[in-house]
């Protein structure tokens, strides 16, 4: 398959799932929330969402046009790639990387996140029937590949290191994002900033834990605008969280906000549990850049006026590479160009 009709099938995926042209799509998003209680059918239309604004042919060649050898790979690699579940379709990037560059996939799917894989790629290829050798899905242990991308915790992450040490492989740990308020910042962008702590409960990498601010910042003012969100509470499993973590922190004694139905603590860490804010002050320009150096490795990205923008840290573009590792890149260098 030339790299002109994988660009147009995603293409055309992409025009599907904005247009929810498919009649089992909305059943399929409705029951997610039966198997994954974090799955609300908000949170799935989200990621959803998400991916569909990106697949379209002018954002899928300008994201491409940086690898100008895309178009004369050799013989297909089989990648092995290890999806997480803690947001829908989260292994989505590494699935479109994989095949975009003409490579088979075999996708270890999460048990919390298997359905809406499986959708997706059913799609692509009723839309071009070429991808059906090119794409395995399954819950078993990977085998017969020849390199890996796994996504997990830092714990996960030694097993995956000790099983794909001897393999080409892109092995990911836990990661967390941070915002930085200046005090400069509209009402718009602090209500927009609510989207980044609260989207998918706030499971994701790219969800915002951990709040930067100046010394004497107004706490309180950022809740305001937050209301809206306060229906997070109605899940049993974020509320669970909430009332353990008030729990813990009454018992210890620590001081904490507590809005009811997010608490906000003081705390030198980025990641924060889920139903928890971290925050921190800072004086200065130079103290400030010390702490985010200090956690650099930790940090998925950061939301503020100088980098990602308000509201937007859960939607990526195509060329966003988690932990900042060029996935295109590396399948490249694995399937070396014709000569």
């Amino acid at each position: 398959m030339k790299l002109k009709e994988r660009v147009s099938a995603f293409a055309t995926l992409g025009q599907r799932l904005r247009e929810c042209n498919d009649y089992k799509l909305p059943d399929i998003i409705d029951s997610q929330y039966l198997k994954n209680a974090w799955f609300t059918p908000e949170n799935v239309r989200l990621a959803i969402s998400s991916i569909a604004e990106n697949l379209t042919e002018n954002s899928i060649e300008e994201w491409l046009s940086k690898y100008p050898e895309i178009s004369n790979i050799n013989e297909p690699k089989t990648i092995g790639v290890i999806m997480a579940g803690n947001i829908p379709l989260v292994g989505f990037h590494d699935f479109i990387c994989t095949l975009i560059t003409g490579n088979k996939i075999i996708a270890k799917t999460s048990s919390k996140d298997s359905d809406l894989i499986v959708y997706i790629a059913k799609m692509l290829c009723e839309i071009n029937n070429g991808f059906d050798k090119l794409i395995n899905i399954t819950q078993s242990p990977l085998s017969d590949f020849d390199a890996v991308i796994a996504t997990g915790s830092n714990n996960t992450s030694r097993y995956f290191e000790y099983y794909f040490g001897k393999y080409p492989n892109i092995i990911r740990k836990n990661r967390n994002s941070i915002a930085v308020i200046d005090g400069s910042e509209s009402e718009y962008e602090l209500k927009e900033l609510g989207r980044d702590v609260f989207s998918y409960f706030g499971l994701g990498c790219r969800n915002v834990s951990k709040i930067y601010m100046p010394t004497g910042y107004r706490l309180n003012s950022l809740l305001d605008l937050w209301n809206g969100y306060e229906n997070v509470i109605n899940n049993n499993k974020y509320a669970n969280n909430y009332d353990f973590y008030k729990a813990v922190f009454l018992v210890n004694r620590d001081k904490f906000i507590d809005s009811g139905y997010l608490l906000l603590k003081e705390d030198d860490s980025i990641s924060s549990p889920v139903s928890v804010l971290y925050y921190e002050y800072y004086d200065s320009k130079t103290e400030l850049d010390g702490n985010i150096e200090k956690h650099k490795n930790s940090i998925q990205c950061v939301v503020s006026k100088n980098a990602v923008p308000f509201g937007k840290s859960q939607n990526p573009r195509l060329w966003d590479y988690a932990d900042g590792v060029d996935t295109i890149d590396f399948l490249l260098k694995i399937n070396p160009v014709l000569p």
